[in-house]
């Protein structure tokens, strides 16, 4: 996924009302930019970090530019735009990238699935795999510290809605079909990925269950610039660290 044209640089003064940021910019003044992302951003809204945003000529848009990257005081890059983790990872199964994920005839998004009136992100179906399979996406972006570990953790927020994902992917397993939790990394110091029991136990004990009774749970590693960001490599996931 290429960002063109290349983002623009800034530095963060503060991220506030969840959807909206103040940058600095290098000429000395503050606007205010979209900010694409519904978690807490624990660890990634230092002020004084690196903004790397996105501008849009849509004329109706209150907010016309968007926060895409932020790069830390510790040069971590962040992927802080949520809505890119479904397309880099279907940009990823269409490319042949993700192993697991090979040998399905065709991928559809945003169907209607399961008994919660949820929306699967990735629908892989058809091919040599013989069953359908179900794959819901989550970008990962918090690294607690001590910083050097690597850990990365999901979610970064007591999330009902990812609970109730969780639950739907069940389902799935239990009807026959696969089903995949789709861990796509956005942040450069994440080594491995973990559930956050420490922030919201109740997704833990879910995640746990699910893996238990077949649900199968994927991370990958995205590589990010301010030309663009593609997923690369697979990343261990763990229960517990």
């Amino acid at each position: 996924m290429k960002f063109i044209p290349k983002l623009d640089k800034a530095t963060l003064e503060k991220r506030y009302k969840r959807f909206l940021a103040d940058i600095r910019l290098s000429d000395g003044r503050i606007i205010t930019i979209h900010c694409p992302n519904t978690g807490s951003m624990k660890n990634c809204a230092e002020p004084g970090s690196e903004v790397f945003y996105s501008t849009s000529d849509n004329p109706k848009r209150k907010y016309k530019h968007t926060w895409e990257l932020t790069r830390t005081q510790r040069g971590h890059y962040i992927g802080i735009n949520t809505n890119n983790a479904n397309r880099l990872v279907k940009e990823a199964v269409e490319n042949e990238v993700i192993e697991e994920l090979l040998g399905y005839a065709s991928i559809r998004t945003e169907v209607k699935y399961g008994n919660e009136n949820s929306r699967i992100d990735l629908l892989l179906e058809g091919g040599d795999c013989g069953s359908n399979c179900y794959v819901e996406v989550k970008s990962v972006t918090l690294l607690e510290s001590p910083f050097s570990s690597g850990q990365g953790f999901f979610p970064d927020t007591i999330s009902e809605r990812g609970q109730k994902h969780i639950r739907e992917l069940s389902q799935m397993v239990q009807e026959g079909h696969r089903a995949i939790l789709f861990f796509c990394v956005q942040h450069s110091g994440i080594q491995s990925v973990f559930p956050a029991g420490h922030i919201d136990s109740s997704y833990a004990e879910l995640l746990a269950e699910a893996v238990a009774n077949g649900v199968e749970v994927l991370a990958y590693k995205c590589r990010m610039s301010n030309l663009g960001i593609r997923l690369s490599h697979t990343i261990p996931f763990g229960l517990g660290p």
